[in-house]
C-alpha cells in the first residue's frame, strides 16, 4: 500500500497534471491567460495523430491475437453498459429530467481521449508498460454509449428522441467526427507502416509529445475552469457528487475487465481510465443532433468541469496505483 501511495503522489506532481492545475487556477482567478483557438486545435490534432500512430505501430509489432480481439469486445460491452449505471445514479442522486439524464449518461461509457493521452504519458514517465493496442480500444469505446443513451430515451417514450433516433445525420456525426477519423486513421497508418514508419517520424511524434501535452492540458484547465465559473446555476450538489462517484465506479468495472483479460498493469490502468472518463468532444457533438432539447450546460459542465479535472488530477494517479498494486508492476 505504501508503494501504491508513493506512486500516486509521484503521478500527481508530474508536469502534465501540474500544467492542468495551473490552467484551472488561472481561469478560476479570472486571469486573461488564453490560447488562440487555432493553436489549441493544432495541439489536439498533433496529440491525436501521435498517439494513434504509435498505437498502430505497436499493434503491427504485437500482431492481431486473441487478447486484442477479446479486449475490443470487452471495451464495447463496457461502453454500452456504463451509461445504464450512470443513468440509474443520476435518477437517484439528482432531479434531472429523463432527457437530460440520458444525455449526461451518454458521456460515461464513451471516452475522453485527452484523459487517455495524459494517462499514457504518466505511465511512460513511471516506466509502467502497457499494451500498444489500447488506442484501438479507446476508438472502439466512442460510439456504443451514444446508442445506449438513445435506447434509454426511446424506452421512456420521449418523442423528441424518437424523432431523431439513429438518423443518417447522427451516424455521420459519430463515425466522421474529426477526432475519431484522425485517431483511427493515424492508427491505420502506424499499423501499415510498422516499426520502419515509426522510425521515420519518431523525432516528430516522440520528443515533442510531452511538451505539447503540457501546453494542451494547460489550455484544457483554462476551459474547464471557465466552465465551472460560468455554469454554477446548472450544477446541483448531487450532480457534482455524481461527477466524482461515476468515474470511480466505472474504473472498478475497468479493473475487473482488465484483470480477467490478463492485461499488464499498464493495460489495466488504461482500461480503468477509459471506463472512468467522460467524453466532451464526440458525444456532445452527437447530442446536439440526437437530443437537441437536452441542456448542454448540464452535460458539458459535469463531463468537462467535474469529471475531467477529477480524473486528470486525482483519478489517473489512483487508477495507476490500484492497477499496479493489484496486477503488479
Amino acid at each position: 500500500m505504501g508503494s501504491a501511495l508513493e506512486l500516486a503522489v509521484n503521478n500527481f506532481v508530474s508536469p502534465v497534471i501540474l500544467c492542468f492545475l495551473l490552467g484551472l487556477a488561472a481561469a478560476l482567478a479570472r486571469s486573461d491567460l488564453s490560447f488562440p483557438q487555432a493553436v489549441a486545435k493544432g495541439m489536439s490534432l498533433y496529440l491525436l495523430f501521435a498517439i494513434g500512430f504509435k498505437g498502430g505501430a505497436s499493434v503491427a509489432d504485437h500482431g492481431v491475437d486473441a487478447l486484442l480481439i477479446m479486449t475490443l469486445i470487452a471495451a464495447v460491452i463496457l461502453s454500452a453498459g456504463l451509461p445504464f449505471l450512470a443513468f440509474f445514479l443520476l435518477k437517484v442522486m439528482t432531479r434531472l429530467s429523463t432527457l437530460d439524464a440520458a444525455a449526461v449518461a451518454a458521456h460515461y461509457g464513451s471516452i475522453s481521449i485527452v484523459t487517455f493521452v495524459a494517462a499514457t504519458s504518466v505511465l511512460q514517465a513511471q516506466g509502467v508498460a502497457s499494451e500498444g493496442f489500447m488506442v484501438a480500444v479507446a476508438a472502439a469505446m466512442e460510439a456504443p454509449a451514444i446508442v445506449s443513451a438513445l435506447w434509454l430515451i426511446s424506452q421512456r417514450g420521449d418523442s423528441g428522441a424518437q424523432k431523431s433516433g439513429m438518423s443518417a445525420e447522427l451516424m455521420r456525426e459519430i463515425l466522421l467526427n474529426g477526432s475519431i477519423v484522425l485517431l483511427v486513421g493515424a492508427f491505420a497508418i502506424g499499423w501499415i507502416t510498422g516499426a520502419e514508419g515509426k522510425a521515420e517520424i519518431d523525432p516528430f511524434i516522440t520528443a515533442p509529445f510531452k511538451g505539447v501535452l503540457c501546453l494542451f492540458l494547460l489550455d484544457m484547465g483554462l476551459v474547464a475552469g471557465r466552465g465551472l465559473r460560468e455554469s454554477k446555476g446548472a450544477m446541483s450538489r448531487g450532480l457534482v457528487l455524481f461527477g466524482v462517484i461515476m468515474p470511480l465506479a466505472g474504473a472498478m468495472f475497468g479493473l475487473g475487465a482488465g484483470a480477467l483479460l490478463g492485461l499488464s498493469a499498464g493495460g489495466v490502468a488504461l482500461m480503468m481510465v477509459l471506463s472512468a472518463s467522460a467524453s466532451y468532444i464526440a458525444v456532445p457533438a452527437a447530442m446536439r443532433v440526437a437530443l437537441p432539447e437536452a441542456n448542454p450546460a448540464v452535460y458539458l459542465t459535469v463531463s468537462l468541469g467535474i469529471t475531467f479535472p477529477f480524473n486528470v488530477t486525482i483519478g489517473i494517479p489512483i487508477y495507476i496505483a490500484v492497477a499496479t498494486a493489484v496486477i503488479g508492476g
